[in-house]
C-alpha cells in the first residue's frame, strides 16, 4: 500500500486502513462465530444421532422397517460425516455430508426392514397350520423353530415326510425372499452322551440343509450347524429337540 504524502492525505489514510483493519477484524470475529456455531450443531448432531441408535437398540420396535430406518439414519449419519469431513476437511461438510447420509441411511434402512417384514409375514402364513412350527424375530434375524418329533424319529438323522412338507413352505418363502443368508441349526435334549448328541444334531442340521437345496434354495446361502445339547429352551426335553432355520438379512 503506498502511503500519501501531505496532512490531510495521512489523515485519510489512517482512515482508510483503519477501515480497513476494521473489517477484517468483524469478517474474522463472523468466522469464529460461524466456526463455533457449526461445531456446537455437529455435537448436538452426534448427540442426538447417539441416543437414536441407542433407544432403537433398547426400544421394541413394532416392525424391521422401523428398526431399520432408524439405524439406518444413524448409520448413514455417521458415514456421511466422516466422508463430508475427509472431502472438505471443515465443519460444514461434516454436517452436510452428516444430513445426506442420515437421509440415504433412512431410505435404504426403511426399505430393507419392509424386505424383512414382508418375508416375515409370509413365513408366518405358511406356518400358520403347524403345531410343531413357530416363527420369531430378533431384529432384523428371523428364527423359524420345527420340533425335533416333527422332523426326525428317536436317534435318527432321517426325515419324516411331514418334516418334507414343512421344509417345502418354508422354503416357498425362502426362494422368493433370497437376500438373506441361511443357518440351520441342529439341537437336542441331553439324554445321552454329549459328544453322541453334537455329532446327532450335525446330521440333523445338514439333512434338513439337503432338503432345503433340493427345494431350490442356492447352497451357498445355507450353513448347517449342530449344537447338541448346549442351548436348551425348556425344562421339557421334547422341547428341546428341535431345528431352528435362522434367516439372516444380507445388506449390500
Amino acid at each position: 500500500m503506498t502511503i500519501p504524502h501531505g496532512e490531510g492525505s495521512s489523515c485519510q489514510w489512517l482512515e482508510k486502513l483503519s477501515s480497513i483493519s476494521l473489517t477484517k477484524n468483524l469478517n474474522n470475529n463472523n468466522k469464529a462465530k460461524k466456526r463455533t456455531i457449526m461445531k456446537q450443531l455437529l455435537s448436538h448432531i452426534i448427540i442426538y444421532l447417539t441416543l437414536a441408535v441407542t433407544l432403537t437398540a433398547c426400544a421394541n420396535l413394532n416392525t424391521n422397517q422401523e428398526q431399520g430406518t432408524a439405524i439406518g439414519s444413524g448409520v448413514g449419519a455417521g458415514l456421511g460425516a466422516a466422508l463430508g469431513q475427509a472431502i472438505g476437511r471443515d465443519t460444514e461438510a461434516t454436517l452436510i455430508g452428516a444430513g445426506i447420509g442420515a437421509v440415504l441411511g433412512g431410505v435404504a434402512g426403511n426399505q430393507f426392514g419392509l424386505y424383512m417384514d414382508n418375508q416375515e409375514r409370509e413365513l408366518r402364513n405358511v406356518m400358520a397350520n403347524s403345531e410343531a412350527a413357530s416363527v420369531r424375530r430378533n431384529q432384523d434375524v428371523l428364527i423359524a423353530t420345527f420340533r425335533g418329533e416333527a422332523f426326525f424319529r428317536h436317534d435318527s438323522a432321517m426325515l419324516l415326510p411331514g418334516g418334507y412338507r414343512a421344509i417345502a413352505r418354508a422354503a416357498s418363502v425362502l426362494n422368493k425372499y433370497n437376500q438373506t443368508r441361511i443357518e440351520v441349526a441342529g439341537h437336542t435334549d441331553s439324554t445321552g452322551s454329549e459328544y453322541y448328541n453334537q455329532q446327532l444334531s450335525v446330521r440333523r442340521a445338514e439333512s434338513v440343509k439337503n432338503a432345503l437345496i433340493q427345494q431350490g434354495i442356492a447352497p451357498s446361502r445355507i450353513d448347517a450347524v449342530g449344537y447338541g445339547e448346549r442351548y436348551p429352551v425348556s425344562s421339557n426335553r421334547a422341547m428341546n429337540r428341535r431345528v431352528e432355520i435362522v434367516i439372516i438379512p444380507v445388506r449390500q
